[in-house]
């Protein structure tokens, strides 16, 4: 059935056929297991760090005996020294099978932006460094055929001053070492975009559902080939004098279009140039595929746990190393239990304020090294940071600062309950909302907070109790960079956030369910503006004592996956009155439990036929 899959899946991106056996994806009784996230072209940081890891010795050779070392891919781009990061990893290659060992190099998005000439993160430091590859003879040849595509009124001189500007010194260079048949485009081309070592999947950026589709070898070969086949039809078009190697990976389409709809391709040209525009819209270059997508790491694992689960029980695999998306604490990450371990942090110091780091895996037990020397880490937990990433605290100490914090009114309208303060402690200054208590025990924004930490959800902002002119209340973090469910759907256009928007709200309806809020509306969803997660506030409303479903449309629907059946069977009686006896009445609390029962029992997808 699979290799029915893999067959079906070619057909459809209409490339040709390759041998499964061509490479090797899955290993086993590996003992040893070396992963290295995103490099950026940074060398030095590299080297210490594989020497810590004692893969690499003080002359730069292999050390590591029959140790697997693998990159997960995105060695280029930003980081000056992306072509010495590569001979390294060729030279290791060849020693290291020498030695019994293996190097496995996996593509990230930023190798096949290079192969496909997406060439938007090369930094000019980097093209410098394949001015080897490059003569005066072969620029001028391109100017002329780049000032011969201009419009017949161009000024020479300014084109020249264009050109220079888009190609600076070593970008033919560089262009030709990542051609099909290149120094480095021909190895690229060679990689695959999974293995699988022992139990663990390596990829870049994740396991979307394309995955747990096509299995290992279908993403593998498909993908490898649609790559293949789109840099040799691009490189052919550049022979043919069609393109020229200035033009970029994202103009590309548009300027075969329109030069075929003005009878500029050749006949002998035109298939070619169909199959490149074909290719360019290939799951390599979307978040459908495992370089770019990033709901492994971002979304919740209430809303990624059943593509997970499926995507590894595919691959053959308990668990998932990736790339991607650089872990905010610049260490190490895991998650759901150790399935997902994030290992970008950020190596890159100049442009990610992070070191190097390795994940080191021997039988059962996950270590960490660092550049700096220090070794026998342990992986931290993916933290817990709704609306504050780019403050460098945790929950916890987010909520000392609320609740210990000095207080400024901004504004307070008559009779109105809700007013701005900001707050400051130990420097830290960040604004918050302050909602008065009805009651002792009335607190629905605080419990929200509370349940949303226990679920492990991570969509309601910090918040604590607070007294404010003798009035006890909630003070509750108010999201700096945010945008409205309202500013959201305006915006024109797809939109590609890190966790799909419809998997987050799917999570946010269960959420709702379990606390009975039938007043969710645009006003109270909010999105933080650089990774598009969504942020939920304003739950006055929330914990009624009624068990019917939250009204979120005539007809809402929503589904109840094992991750969430896990997470609340975790709810116990004695945790709940524990977390929330002081913030809920004795008939709240009650007719949460009974709710925290009724979506155990829910089939997997439900729909509300009221509000």
């Amino acid at each position: 059935m699979r290799n029915l899959r893999v067959l079906f899946l070619l057909l459809l991106f209409s490339v040709p056929w390759a041998p499964v056996h061509a490479d090797q994806w899955h290993f086993s009784n590996v003992d040893r297991i070396v992963a290295i996230g995103d490099v950026h072209g940074a060398y030095d940081a590299l080297s210490k760090t594989l020497q810590v890891a004692g893969v690499l010795d003080k002359q730069l050779d292999w050390s590591g005996g029959k140790t697997h070392l693998v990159f997960t891919g995105d060695l280029l781009d930003r980081g000056a020294r992306s072509r010495e990061v590569m001979d390294l990893i060729m030279r290791l290659e060849k020693q290291a099978r020498r030695g019994g060992g293996r190097v496995h190099l996996l593509l990230g998005n930023h190798e096949v932006m290079n192969l496909n000439g997406d060439l938007r993160y090369v930094a000019e430091a980097e093209f410098a460094a394949y001015e080897d590859l490059e003569s005066s003879k072969d620029r001028e040849r391109w100017f002329k055929r780049y000032f011969a595509s201009q419009p017949e009124v161009s000024d020479e001189t300014a084109v020249r001053a264009e050109f220079d500007a888009v190609t600076p010194p070593g970008y033919f260079g560089h262009r030709r070492a990542f051609r099909h048949n290149g120094k480095y485009g021909k190895w690229l081309l060679e990689k695959p975009f999974i293995v699988v070592i022992n139990d663990t999947a390596f990829v870049h950026g994740g396991l979307p559902h394309f995955v747990s589709e096509y299995g290992l070898e279908g993403v593998n070969i498909a993908l490898k080939n649609d790559l293949s086949y789109y840099v040799e039809k691009k490189d052919k078009l550049v022979d043919q004098k069609v393109l020229n190697p200035v033009y970029r990976f994202k103009e590309i389409p548009a300027l075969l279009i329109e030069m075929n709809d003005a009878g500029k391709i050749p006949w002998r040209s035109r298939d070619t140039a169909q199959a490149v525009i074909d290719l360019s819209h290939s799951p390599i270059n979307t978040p459908i595929g495992p370089t770019w997508y990033r709901g492994t790491a971002a979304c919740s694992p209430l809303a990624e746990s059943d593509v997970l689960a499926s995507a590894l029980a595919e691959i053959d695999a308990s668990r998932v190393v990736m790339g991607h998306t650089s872990t905010v604490t610049r260490k190490v990450q895991q998650r759901s239990n150790g399935r997902t371990v994030e290992i970008d942090t950020g190596m890159l110091a100049a442009t990610y304020k992070g070191s190097g780091n390795a994940l080191i895996i021997e039988g059962d037990r996950l270590s960490v090294v660092n550049e700096d020397g220090t070794t026998g880490l342990s992986p931290v937990n993916h933290p817990i940071r709704v609306a504050h990433e780019s403050i460098p605290l945790d929950d916890d100490k987010l909520a000392v600062v609320l609740a210990s914090g000095s207080l400024v009114e901004l504004s307070v309208e008559e009779g109105e309950t809700r007013q701005l303060m900001e707050v400051t402690h130990e420097g830290l200054t960040v604004i918050a909302q302050f909602r008065e208590s009805e009651s002792d025990r009335s607190a629905p924004e605080l419990a929200a907070y509370r349940l949303d930490r226990m679920l492990g959800l991570g969509m309601v902002p910090v918040a604590v109790r607070r007294e404010v002119h003798g009035q006890s209340g909630t003070l509750q973090l108010l999201p700096a960079d945010r945008i409205s469910e309202v500013e959201l759907a305006g915006i024109s256009g797809r939109i590609d956030a890190p966790c799909a928007l419809d998997k987050q709200a799917a999570t946010m309806r269960v959420f709702d369910a379990l606390i009975a809020n039938p007043g969710r509306d645009p006003a109270t969803m909010l999105y933080d503006e650089d990774d598009l997660l969504l942020i939920l506030v304003n739950h006055d409303d929330a914990f009624q004592t009624g068990t019917v479903w939250p009204g979120h449309s005539s007809a809402a629907e929503f589904a109840i996956n094992d991750e969430w059946r896990r997470a609340l069977r975790g709810l116990d009686d004695d945790s709940l009155r524990a977390e929330l006896g002081e913030v809920l009445d004795e008939r709240q609390l009650k007719a949460l439990m009974q709710r925290r029962d009724a979506l155990v029992d829910t089939p997997p997808v439900y729909r509300s036929e009221g509000g």
